[in-house]
């Protein structure tokens, strides 16, 4: 009979043809590993910032520590963050030898990537507002980076993309990609960095750190790891006025469109890396106690900050006599988020003060109240 008896078994398939497109050709990885060894020895070199102590006399219960991240080779808190950004390019293969690199910002990050381009031999364009002062355009400029300015500065996302399109380069975009970046668990991040440095002190798990939002990754990294951690600690995010965290935080407000008057932090809109959820609480800082704050705290203790370090100074201040007011003990961390000097014609100045229409005499009292006596009068 023709056909397959049931005891046969059926032929073998055909086997699928192997498909080698070969090796694919991954222009200059010697420069990438190059590339990642130099910015992995400016981690070493640089990474342990200081961590201060800082005695609060009307707090007997309360520490409070400032992180000072303004003794990067670049001046502020975002060498970290520019340093994460390349590396997280260099890591996706979107940074090469000859890639133009370009971001949308007018100050630290900007300039701590003109840093790290320079540093690898890559060109950098900050795309930026017009109105950008020419001090902050020399800082980028300094550490040759090249400044690209738009009337429109809500223009300067879409803006930044073009020129990195045109250029065939990449747009870092910071404010999407900060908490991606950085790995959250730890490998040297800044929240791992407090712990171990909190570890020999009376209270090593802090009550609470508090931090100001640019882009949203440092609160997003410190939130993540004291969950990972399984730790006690709280973060509580300080925001200037018109900035969309705080109403996006409430869940009741949406995004103000209206620039921030405190350098480097509080956005115009709710920025992707900007993590609600990991946030325990968050502070309104007015816009005149964040300045009064960072001139109080060179007052008093000789370290000249800028305004962001302000606003995280006064609601790390109002924590603490919460603190004491419930007769709690325990530590407070914070940051020094750059050096004060680049605010010498803004902030600092009192005729720029005045003119901006900043009344200070009303906060410099309520932190006077809080750090001598203990007492929340803000």
């Amino acid at each position: 009979m023709g056909g397959m008896s049931a005891s046969t078994p059926p032929p073998a398939a055909a086997p699928t043809p192997l498909v080698d497109t070969g090796l694919r050709t991954e222009p200059d990885r010697a420069w990438v590993r190059a590339a990642i060894r130099k910015l992995r020895a400016d981690a070493t070199r640089t990474s342990d910032t200081h961590l201060i102590r800082v005695h609060l006399p009307g707090c007997e219960r309360v520490e409070l520590y400032l992180k000072d991240e303004s003794t990067h080779p670049t001046g502020s808190l975002k060498h970290r963050l520019a340093r994460s950004l390349f590396l997280y390019g260099l890591c996706n293969g979107i940074i090469g030898p000859r890639t133009t690199v370009v971001e949308a910002s007018s100050g630290s990050t900007a300039v701590s990537e003109a840093h790290f381009a320079r540093m690898l031999g890559l060109p950098f364009v900050a795309v930026m507002a017009s109105s950008t002062s020419p001090a902050k355009i020399a800082l980028i400029e300094r550490e040759g980076g090249r400044c690209h300015l738009v009337d429109d500065p809500t223009a300067v996302y879409d803006e930044a993309r073009r020129v990195a399109d045109a250029a065939g380069g990449v747009y870092l975009d910071q404010f999407s990609n900060a908490e991606r970046a950085t790995d959250w668990r730890g490998n040297n991040n800044i929240a791992e960095s407090i712990f171990e440095q909190m570890a020999m002190e009376e209270h090593p798990v802090p009550s609470w750190i508090v931090v100001g939002a640019g882009t949203g990754g440092t609160s997003a990294t410190i939130g993540r790891f004291v969950r990972y951690q399984a730790l006690d600690t709280k973060v509580c995010v300080v925001d200037p006025e018109h900035s969309a965290f705080l109403p996006a935080w409430q869940q009741d407000g949406e995004a103000r469109l209206e620039p921030s008057r405190i350098e480097g932090i509080g956005r115009a809109r709710l920025e992707p890396s900007f993590l609600p959820l990991v946030v325990d609480r968050m502070l309104g800082v007015p816009d005149c106690a964040s300045i009064a704050a960072m001139r109080f705290l060179r007052e008093r203790t000789g370290i000249h900050a800028g305004p962001s370090t302000g606003t995280n100074i006064y609601g790390a201040l109002k924590l603490a006599t919460e603190m004491q007011e419930r007769g709690e003990s325990g530590s407070i961390v914070s940051l020094v988020c750059d050096r004060g000097d680049r605010y010498d014609e803004t902030y600092n100045d009192d005729d720029w003060v005045a003119a901006a229409g900043h009344d200070l005499s009303t906060y410099a009292g309520a932190l006077a109240a809080a750090w001598d006596e203990g007492r929340w009068s803000g």
